[in-house]
């Protein structure tokens, strides 16, 4: 903990669950506009809800100078938002009668291993532009879970963070105090 009340803090850009986020919410986009009837309501919900997924990490980077509490609860939120995503995908593969990739199948373990080398949409929107739409969800799917783990690592890590250096009004307090300590 520094001396200042308002740390520097909210560079959303630089983690991994953002540039994931940004790629999953491209892909959907894609995805909803090139596959999905125009009458479909499911277009929206798909789009809202990648777009949730994303900018509540935005917003959450946003309250973090003096709201753990906001920022904690809204990463949560992006997580809840991508779940909501994830069973769409999953609809879609199930109601069209195609094959969700399964633990250990080829297909699989090679998404996981770009998803753990890729955070750059450039680089998947290359790829869904080539695919058929089953393969572009089951991808968004791998993405998906890899994006709802680093979240809830990131949730684990402000967690241990607002244990050890206690919330915005305690720093408040702390300072304040110290503050008059040095002025006596």
């Amino acid at each position: 903990m520094d001396d200042n009340l308002i740390e520097r803090r909210g560079n959303y850009e630089k983690l991994f669950s953002y540039q994931k986020a940004e790629a999953i919410y491209d892909i959907t986009y894609y995805f909803c506009h090139k596959y999905l009837q125009r009458s479909d309501r499911t277009i929206d919900q798909m789009i809202q809800a990648a777009r949730s997924g994303k900018q509540n990490i935005v917003e959450g980077s946003g309250f973090s100078a003096t709201s753990r509490e906001m920022e904690i609860k809204l990463v949560n939120v992006a997580k809840a938002s991508l779940y909501e995503l994830l069973c769409d995908y999953q609809d879609y593969l199930r109601t069209r009668e195609h094959r969700q990739w399964e633990d250990g199948s080829v297909e699989l373990e090679k998404m996981r291993e770009l998803g753990r080398k890729h955070n750059n949409t450039d680089f998947y929107m290359e790829l869904v532009k080539v695919r058929p739409p089953e393969t572009i969800a089951n991808m968004a799917i791998c993405l998906i879970k890899q994006t709802d783990n680093l979240l809830y690592k990131q949730l684990k890590a402000l967690e241990r963070d607002f244990l050890k250096e206690g919330g915005f009004r305690e720093r408040m307090t702390k300072m304040r105090i110290e503050k008059r300590k040095k002025d006596q």
